[in-house]
């Protein structure tokens, strides 16, 4: 699923906010994203950032652990999310959120997509489908991402 929008922001500016854990909730419409526990900007291809969200249906607070699978400064940005066991072990749910940065003159158009072709089946029914919201949540994020920049 795909939703985009030109933002009136350079792409340098965009990627600053998406690589920066700390403002990831101002790219969520709602009230799912919380604070980052995570602090540090992502750098690259196999980080991993924490997050604490919430989800009245999921079962109130949580914290999904994020693998970043694609990594192009000012161009792309990707990650897997996933959870740690009691070990420590990350395993990742088969869903991915990535951002594709394109220059529109002094905006960028922002592609996102919200893959969940990898996710197994069991995960799927426990939280009844996916995906889990419609395309309208992807344009209500952009949506969220230019306000966050504009403002």
């Amino acid at each position: 699923m795909t939703a985009s929008r030109t933002i009136p922001a350079s792409a340098s500016e965009v990627f600053s906010l998406l690589a920066d854990p700390a403002r990831h909730k101002d790219t969520e419409p709602g009230d799912w994203v919380r604070d980052a526990v995570t602090t540090e900007a992502i750098s690259g291809v196999g980080d991993v950032f924490a997050i604490n969200m919430y989800r009245e249906a999921g079962g109130g607070d949580y914290v999904i652990h994020n693998v970043v699978t694609a990594f192009e400064p000012d161009r792309t940005i990707e990650w897997e999310p996933g959870r740690t066991d009691e070990t420590g072990h990350l395993s990742t749910g088969g869903w991915s959120w990535r951002y594709d940065l394109s220059p529109a003159g002094a905006s960028t158009e922002v592609t996102l997509r919200y893959d969940w072709s990898r996710t197994r089946e069991e995960f799927a029914a426990e939280i009844g489908g996916m995906p889990p919201f419609g395309r309208d949540f992807l344009e209500a994020s952009l949506a969220s991402l230019e306000a966050a920049l504009v403002n």
